[in-house]
């Protein structure tokens, strides 16, 4: 009897482990459950967070932040986004269809406008209609032509003040490293004076300073916008000459295409600016000269190396085309002479807004073999958000020729002017470094908006 109540016990213990074993194995699983039931959670949230955030931003390329329209004529835009927009006149009296005060309009439908007058308007949108979303500017402008022209250009421009790019240390007489501009003078600086006096170029600026005799010099720079002193004492360098320890730059040159001539003579080219090698940075011009400029050869693009134009750039006053009077981001700007005037030899055409822009066949207008001609690209994408001032044109160069010659997009080619049904739309600004059959262009009224 003591037997059998000993292994009943022993049953009921061993069942009782199980049991206990079993309820922690469960109350594990259930743990891992929630815990991946939490991880699942957090995955999807995290998803829809992301898929929210690239729709909104795909949204937000497809709305321009200013719309261009031509004064006397109605024009036709759509957007095709899920959105509703308020149009309120800026304007209290007005020739145009656009009623005063603020009507709502559909932007996922067309939307037909007129307007009479050089008048200002902007569209107020709300996505999905309620959530306050964009504010987008139409402007009403007079309509305008303008010449392609294509051709290579050889650019000078000289900096306004002497560009810092960048500070060691050197030798000096004593055998000791110094550096005497280090954390006084930054790359990116523009040196404007040297003791109050102005800076007229690099030459005169090193002169100067070896002829300081180690007194301290106090210098006039320019920092993204605000202009103050800094002082900073030479020292001698080996050779015995005193030097800050400093990298300099007054001017840049190079090779693009002139984009256009207008109806006054004036010229738009590059579709980007100038930007400095080293720092990366638009360059603060002073002034510059376009000169005439020859292709004497061509490297092809190639897969991770973008192929490249030489030009034979003569300085001297019979080669010169005209002034640089402006160095911005959607290009160089300024005034033709007589002989830049030659160059226009192709008919005015009238400009072409983002909005009349369309997926397909297009052609640039461009010098590469000694002859000023049409090639046949395809425009493959659109971007029409400021985020992509010098990029909102993506195309893809499908000329059989212009292929064989350059491989594509090469540099040099920067200007060149992009024409599509009988529009003046943009000018080539990039080509793709893996891929130099494909590039991108800016919209033609972003440089005209400089």
């Amino acid at each position: 009897m003591k037997l059998w109540i000993s292994e009943r016990d022993k049953i009921k213990e061993q069942a009782e482990e199980e049991m206990i074993i079993l309820l922690h194995n469960w109350k594990g699983k259930l743990r891992r459950y929630r815990i991946y039931r939490r991880c699942l959670c957090v995955a999807l949230a995290l998803s829809c967070i992301a898929l929210t955030a690239v729709t909104l931003y795909q949204i937000d390329s497809d709305i321009p932040s200013t719309i261009y329209v031509r004064a006397d004529e109605e024009q036709s835009f759509e957007l095709g986004v899920p959105a509703k927009a308020e149009i309120v006149s800026a304007s209290e009296q007005g020739k145009s269809n656009i009623p005063q005060g603020a009507v709502t309009i559909d932007l996922s439908q067309p939307v037909t406008v007129k307007a009479g007058d050089l008048e200002q308007y902007q569209l107020q949108v709300k996505l999905f209609g309620f959530l306050p979303f964009k504010q987008v500017g139409i402007q009403v402008i007079e309509d305008q032509e303008l010449i392609p022209v294509g051709v290579p250009i050889g650019i000078y421009v000289k900096t306004c003040g002497i560009l810092v790019i960048g500070a060691g240390e050197f030798m000096s007489l004593d055998g000791e490293e110094y550096a005497p501009a280090k954390n006084i003078l930054k790359t990116g600086d523009y040196i404007q004076k040297l003791n109050g006096e102005a800076v007229t170029d690099k030459d005169d600026f090193i002169a100067r300073i070896e002829k300081c005799d180690g007194t301290e010099q106090t210098l006039t720079v320019e920092r993204g916008g605000d202009v103050f002193d800094v002082k900073v004492t030479p020292m001698q360098d080996q050779s015995g000459a005193y030097k800050l320890g400093v990298w300099i730059r007054d001017s840049a040159q190079g090779v693009g295409t002139m984009t256009y001539i207008d109806s006054e003579g004036g010229f738009g080219a590059l579709g980007h600016g100038i930007n400095d090698i080293d720092t990366s940075t638009l360059m603060d011009t002073d002034d510059g000269t376009l000169y005439q400029t020859e292709i004497i050869a061509i490297n092809k693009g190639t897969v991770g190396e973008p192929g490249q134009m030489t030009g034979m750039i003569v300085y001297s006053d019979d080669k010169i085309l005209g002034d640089i009077t402006e160095n911005s981001n959607s290009g160089i700007f300024g005034e033709c002479n007589d002989k830049a005037m030659s160059y226009a030899t192709e008919e005015p055409l009238p400009i072409g807004f983002k909005q009349e822009i369309e997926k397909g066949p297009a052609q640039i207008l461009c010098t590469v073999d000694g002859t000023t001609r049409y090639y046949d690209v395809e425009i493959t994408e659109l971007y029409l958000d400021n985020d992509h001032i010098n990029r909102g044109i993506e195309l893809t160069v499908t000329d059989p020729e212009l292929l064989e010659i350059t491989g594509g997009i090469v540099q040099g080619m920067s200007g060149a002017p992009i024409i599509q049904n009988g529009k003046f739309i943009g000018a080539v600004t990039h080509v793709l470094v893996q891929d130099s059959t494909r590039g991108y262009g800016i919209f033609i009224e972003n440089m005209l908006e400089h």
